[in-house]
């Protein structure tokens, strides 16, 4: 039997601020938030079991079983795990994952919010491979076989409707995202970073455990993890405040 327990997130954010000197700067910023697990849940973004780019896969398959040891010590916790593979849920169509979060019951969704949606900080207009690829196409079938669905606890879904209203049902107040790409996916996707942002959720992004699609011969020219580091703390900036995967271990 799962107990709940709380969980202290230490969510990273970014302000702008006037120093001493009257310039304006970016002051970042930690702010504990204490969150019931129970009422916390994971959304895992696109993490797929292929990519088209050579790069993205297998920096994915890195990421795979350490975001998996998270999941399953936030699943005990009491934290609900939400899977959000776009475009192959219907592989899982005919299993109680899938079917859990199609029988919560349809929810109004709220009226969008205005919110400011700056350039990214980064280039990706090449489609972001680092490895050559240039043909953005659809390779993947499923999830990432290292990330376990629990059947009986886990929900599986790519709607931003459908997760909304599993979200109300479950009374669900935080949540988090994992998973890639940050500047694509994690950012876009219906029920990713600005759709949950708009509908006036509580989001963070677990900053250490997902990737960027960024191409390091485009603009501003630095390195891959740079790239991403640079993405995170656009999200900070703009978006919504970001955390450790400790917070969840």
């Amino acid at each position: 039997m799962t107990t709940s327990h709380g969980l202290m997130l230490h969510c990273r954010s970014q302000r702008l601020v006037q120093n001493v000197r009257g310039f304006k700067v970016w002051q970042q910023t930690m702010t504990p938030v204490e969150v019931p697990a129970d009422q916390a849940a994971i959304v895992i973004c696109d993490m797929w079991d292929q990519h088209w780019s050579r790069g993205a896969s297998e920096r994915v398959g890195i990421l795979a079983p350490i975001m998996n040891r998270v999941i399953v010590a936030a699943r005990e916790k009491g934290v609900h795990i939400i899977h959000a593979p776009s475009d192959v849920v219907d592989y899982y169509q005919d299993s109680p994952a899938r079917q859990r979060i199609l029988a919560a019951p349809v929810v109004p969704l709220p009226e969008l919010q205005a919110h400011a949606d700056p350039p990214l900080p980064i280039d990706d207009s090449d489609e972001g491979s680092d490895t050559g690829e240039t043909q953005a196409q659809r390779v993947w079938q499923r999830q990432h076989e290292a990330l376990v669905i629990d059947q009986d606890r886990d929900v599986i879904s790519d709607s931003g409707p459908e997760v909304y209203a599993y979200i109300r049902q479950q009374h669900i107040t935080q949540l988090m995202i994992m998973g890639v790409h940050t500047n694509m996916c994690v950012l876009n996707r219906s029920f990713a970073i600005k759709q949950m942002v708009r509908w006036g959720l509580d989001i963070v992004l677990v900053r250490d455990l997902t990737d960027t699609m960024y191409n390091p011969a485009m603009p501003p020219y630095v390195s891959h993890e740079e790239g991403t580091r640079l993405v995170v703390e656009y999200i900070e900036k703009h978006w919504c405040p970001t955390i450790l995967s400790e917070a969840l271990l």
